[in-house]
């Protein structure tokens, strides 16, 4: 049986009801006591007299997919036989930088099979992506299962709504429960912790696998920056001696490869230097890892006389870097342009000051085959590839 997972479209599944029911012989009991000093509030599990049921027939607003009301939802699900299962949708909560979970379920005939753990993972992986600093969704304190489910992945209790559905929630044992998950706080690593230096030819399969899992599903599904790996390495333009690995505990956790690039002006061309990839095995991200790695890159370069650097990159990880934007320099696009991600450094004190006009890259940046990328992976162990929000159309 095939348990793929994948993305659901707004234009073909807004409005789709998803019929979220439950069962349950338990509930937690929510009190809230005013006192002279504060409040008091409790949260029991306790048993109910009856089974009580919820059913999609008995709410006058169930849940659907790609509500209006949500800022910019995402969805996936599984699709088994023309049927969908399972499914999350997202939302992100801008303001707060937090992910909601606004839909999460999984029909009654394939629980237990791990599908739920795989919608949350994909959430999970969300988060990661777009560095938000928490999940958050909500539950009933009469769906006791559910919340066993969201404790025994990560969830905990974040916050309660005694008047979410309505005036007398306390009463009918149904009060709104928030849950959040929160990545794990990394440590930053030392330059004592590392290895960093040049990259040997019994590297190139870890590295690559390495740049693999650092960009995929990053910009678009699957990556090809792996494939760059390899070809950068054949192409004339490559600096092997400026590029390097950074190897933690024999592990490769992360690499920076330089290459040469021109800012023509006419008749006029200026030699600079570009990098790319610089990329982090995702475990290791937010470690300091990359900045580590290139500031020892910049001094090399800056010893060896080259004037500047210039690349196409995240407007909100290299200016806190020292990278500004090209259009101080001067400095254009091959198409003439300039934007947040396209910026540059100078090496050394105004080294940029003369140098303007348009940049251009080898040609090993441009066009890679994907029917070449899809052939490469099959060196790798497989991942599946997955839309997300804010990847490359």
């Amino acid at each position: 049986m095939d348990y793929t997972i994948t993305h659901l479209p707004k234009e073909n599944w807004k409005g789709t009801i998803i019929p979220i029911q439950y069962s349950t012989d338990q509930y937690y009991d929510v009190t809230v006591e005013k006192r002279q000093t504060g409040y008091r509030i409790e949260i029991e599990k306790k048993a109910f007299e009856e089974t009580v049921t919820r059913s999609v027939e008995d709410d006058d607003s169930p849940d659907r997919l790609y509500e209006d009301h949500w800022e910019d939802p995402f969805a996936w699900g599984f699709i088994i036989d023309g049927e969908l299962v399972g499914a999350i949708e997202t939302d992100p909560e801008s303001w707060s930088n937090r992910l909601r979970i606004t839909v999460i379920w999984v029909a009654d005939d394939h629980q237990k099979q791990g599908l739920g753990h795989a919608l949350l993972d994909v959430a999970k992986e969300q988060a990661r992506l777009e560095r938000r600093r928490a999940i958050i969704l909500e539950t009933q304190s009469s769906n006791v299962n559910a919340i066993e489910f969201y404790q025994h992945e990560g969830f905990g209790l974040i916050g309660l709504d005694t008047c979410s559905y309505g005036n007398d929630d306390l009463q009918r044992k149904e009060v709104r429960l928030e849950f959040g998950w929160f990545p794990e706080k990394k440590q930053k690593v030392t330059r004592e912790e590392l290895a960093i230096r040049m990259e040997t030819k019994d590297d190139h399969y870890e590295v690559e696998l390495m740049a693999q899992h650092a960009f995929w599903n990053k910009y678009q599904p699957g990556c090809e920056e792996h494939y760059l790996v390899h070809l950068l390495r054949q192409d004339k333009d490559y600096l092997p001696e400026l590029s390097r690995i950074a190897v933690k505990d024999g592990e490769v956790i992360g690499c920076i490869m330089y290459s040469k690039a021109q800012v023509v002006d006419g008749d006029v061309s200026h030699d600079v230097l570009t990098f790319g990839p610089l990329c982090v095995e995702p475990k290791w991200q937010g470690c300091g890892v990359g900045e580590l790695l290139l500031k020892e890159t910049m001094d090399l370069a800056r010893e060896a006389g080259y004037r500047g650097i210039v690349i196409f990159g995240e407007p909100d990880y290299y200016p806190r870097l020292g990278f500004e934007t090209c259009d101080k320099f001067g400095i254009t696009t091959a198409g003439g342009k300039n934007f947040e991600a396209f910026m540059g450094i100078e090496l050394t004190e105004n080294s940029l000051k003369d140098v303007k006009g348009k940049f251009y890259v080898s040609s090993v940046f441009e066009n890679i085959p994907e029917e070449k990328v899809e052939a490469y992976n099959k060196k790798f162990p497989p991942l599946q590839k997955l839309k997300f929000p804010g990847q490359w159309e």
